[in-house]
């Protein structure tokens, strides 16, 4: 069964298998039949929030369900070799003042270059993130963060220079397994291979290429 669907002044088809005829359930054949609709309108989310005025640099990695301001993303500028883990969340206005002052508070974030934001973490309105600055999992940012920091909690610490946090790790690479990219759900790793990794790590900690 196909559908001709007219959306702004264009058209495009909805293919949909309804093997068993009109036994579908209509209520689930709509349903359907909005997801089609969805999933072909629907822009990249990136590209939804750089149309929106959003400022990204060279190398920028988005992962799943990150939130960016979409309503004030012209006020949001991310440079180069950024990442930004799971569910990372970049805001650049705060709306609790709106009910009582009739006003949102509204804050420019800047990001600078070889920045990692941990999953969960959030970034409020108004802070500039520095260069080199690793941000761990589910902190909340409210201040500025000063280049070459790792910074982590809520709110967000310093905690320590990337040069000594990079330094730590480096000694204990030399203490724990280390697993070459074939380990990797990308590189297709094996179940037998899960099993070596798991009984290697008896301290729990590895790094992984």
């Amino acid at each position: 069964m196909c559908v001709l669907i007219d959306v702004s002044g264009g058209f495009f088809i909805a293919k949909l298998n309804v093997s068993d005829g009109f036994a579908m359930n209509k209520e689930k054949l709509l349903k359907k039949l909005l997801r089609k609709i969805h999933d072909k309108l629907s822009p990249d989310p990136l590209e939804r929030l750089l149309k929106k005025g959003l400022k990204v640099g060279k190398n920028f990695n988005m992962m799943g369900d990150v939130i960016i301001d979409s309503s004030h993303a012209w006020h949001i500028e991310i440079g180069d070799d950024v990442t930004l883990a799971p569910r990372v969340h970049i805001l650049a206005h705060d709306a609790s003042t709106k009910m009582h002052l009739d006003y949102t508070r509204i804050g420019k974030v800047k990001i600078g270059n070889k920045v990692f934001i941990g999953a969960g973490a959030i970034i409020l309105p108004g802070v500039r993130v520095g260069n080199n600055v690793i941000i761990g999992a589910g902190s909340v940012v409210t201040k500025d963060v000063s280049d070459g920091s790792v910074m982590t909690g809520n709110p967000a610490k310093f905690i320590c220079s990337l040069e000594d946090y990079l330094a730590r790790k480096q000694t204990e690479m030399t203490q724990v397994p280390r697993f070459e990219e074939e380990y990797t759900v990308m590189k297709g790793v094996s179940n037998d291979m899960k099993i070596e990794m798991n009984n290697k790590m008896k301290e729990g900690i590895a790094y992984i290429k």
